[in-house]
């Protein structure tokens, strides 16, 4: 294990445990994610959108032999819970709240899974490993949520705080592009705008990485480009924020936020 490697305890996760027999039909009808050839031991990224496609709850599915755990916010879990209980009606499945503590393992280069537990973050190798019940490997060093969520950005990449709840379609989240939409399976709730999204090409909007100087802006601060809206920013730190840009107005635009210039930029995960 590399000393450059990050712990950190995920306080903002939390688990939901779905068993019973008929726990992969109810859900494989629910999100955006395919579990009907999910097996035990495999981790896959998705979300659960409203009718019309927005984004609701992000979520990570683990396949487990008696079931399965779903990621989630931990702020939004009992409210999921209820959702997903409100669906139910005759299915054959327990969804219940679980204990089991979220980790993260992050850092410089990719590290083979430290143990049992442990589960690649489906949604791109650099994010790292996410721990289930875990300890801290005994090389790597100790980090927080901000630790976690600074990587994250750094690698361009969005987070929950950043799409809001009812607000954003996934795929202006680029949930297409973190292997979060699974376009072959059947349908589910949201699927036909998504859908439709995809098929037409008409994604006029995406969440891109912004760097500037100095503080980040205020979440929702408008990003112009000349005089025209091209957006607005979302989380960040020093230096690096995360905003949903307008793609027809930012391309060889000078772009601002409160009057400081800012510049926007593709990952390379995205580019590929």
């Amino acid at each position: 294990m590399s000393a450059s490697l990050t712990f950190a305890a995920l306080q903002s996760r939390a688990l939901i445990r779905l068993s019973g027999p008929d726990w992969r039909s109810f859900l494989q009808g629910q999100i955006t994610q395919d579990v009907e050839s999910l097996r035990p031991g495999e981790m896959r990224f998705g979300a659960l959108l409203t009718p019309q496609g927005r984004l609701l709850y992000d979520l990570f599915v683990i396949g487990r032999e008696d079931g399965a755990w779903l990621d989630v916010e931990a702020a939004r879990r009992d409210a999921l819970v209820q959702r997903l209980a409100l669906h139910r009606l005759r299915a054959r499945v327990e969804i219940a709240p679980d204990s089991t503590p979220v980790a993260a393992l992050f850092g410089p280069g990719v590290a083979p899974p430290p143990a049992d537990g442990w589960f690649a973050d489906p949604r791109l190798p650099a994010l790292g490993w996410r721990g289930y019940g875990v300890d801290a490997p005994p090389d790597a060093a100790t980090g927080d949520q901000a630790a976690c969520d600074a990587w994250r950005l750094a690698l361009g990449v969005p987070g929950s705080a950043d799409w809001g709840f009812e607000k954003t379609y996934p795929i202006e989240a680029d949930f297409d592009l973190l292997a979060g939409i699974d376009f072959k399976k059947g349908c589910f709730v949201g699927q036909e705008t998504t859908s439709r999204m995809k098929r037409r090409g008409q994604i006029k909007n995406r969440m891109l990485p912004i760097a500037f100087d100095g503080p980040p802006p205020a979440p929702g601060a408008e990003v112009l480009a000349g005089n025209l809206r091209a957006g607005e920013a979302l989380t960040g730190v020093a230096g690096r924020a995360m905003a949903l840009l307008r793609l027809d107005r930012i391309a060889g635009a000078d772009l601002t936020v409160d009057g400081r210039p800012v510049r926007a930029e593709t990952p390379d995960w995205m580019r590929a």
